[in-house]
């Protein structure tokens, strides 16, 4: 990560989140993640350079879509930056095979050989963790650093000054942190999180994906190729 004066990040997300880059709790999580990743025995993902990946791939003014997920996966070559996906010629994990079964399912689309979507955040479609760094083998290890505070700050963002967003919140981490949500304003849809603990329990079968295109279209939004 660059000094604070010097984020990198696409020019429309630097401008709104202007504050919190501007704050001491963001110059704080800074310097914890650049210690973080500069300890040569305490591998974290993703790469430096792509830590703020959902934000380059998914402009603020060109956000349809928010899908939230919690944090990178934390194993060697897995996290890409982007919430649930993983590059090209990675093992598809999960979680993901099963977001890639209810799109099949739901939209006719064949299931990808590969996980990375960085084609659906090319659409608008912001994969947005709730942290965006992890060590190694060690999930949420960087929860309660300061990333919750800024992503929250994102989809706040996002919420107040956007109009006809879609927002997919899977499971019970996701759903608490979009309460504040204006459910006359955007589409909300809630479930279970699509892991193979859950997914059989009300993520299978809730059409979210076509729900999601539909409004779009209705707003005069271009519908995501899922």
């Amino acid at each position: 990560m660059d000094d604070n004066k010097d984020i990198r990040i696409e020019s429309g997300w630097k401008r709104v989140l202007s504050q919190e880059f501007a704050s001491a709790y963001f110059r704080e999580l800074t310097a914890r993640v650049r210690d973080e990743y500069s300890r040569p025995n305490n591998p974290c993902y993703p790469p430096g350079s792509r830590i703020f990946a959902a934000f380059d791939n998914t402009p603020f003014d060109q956000v349809k879509v928010v899908i939230m997920g919690q944090d990178p996966y934390h194993g060697p070559g897995q996290a890409n930056g982007l919430a649930f996906s993983v590059a090209p010629g990675v093992l598809i994990p999960p979680s993901l095979r099963n977001i890639f079964k209810e799109v099949s399912d739901d939209t006719g689309a064949p299931i990808p050989a590969d996980g990375d979507l960085t084609r659906w955040a090319r659409q608008g479609v912001l994969l947005l963790n709730a942290s965006l760094t992890v060590r190694e083998h060690q999930p949420k290890s960087h929860s309660g650093i300061g990333w919750e505070r800024f992503t929250e700050a994102a989809v706040r963002l996002l919420a107040e000054q956007r109009d006809h967003l879609v927002f997919l919140l899977w499971g019970s981490d996701a759903i608490r942190r979009g309460d504040f949500i204006d459910r006359s304003r955007h589409l909300v849809m809630t479930c279970v999180h699509p892991s193979p603990l859950s997914a059989s329990r009300g993520f299978f079968g809730n059409h979210q994906f076509t729900r999601a295109n539909e409004y779009l279209v209705a707003h005069g939004k271009t519908p995501i190729v899922w």
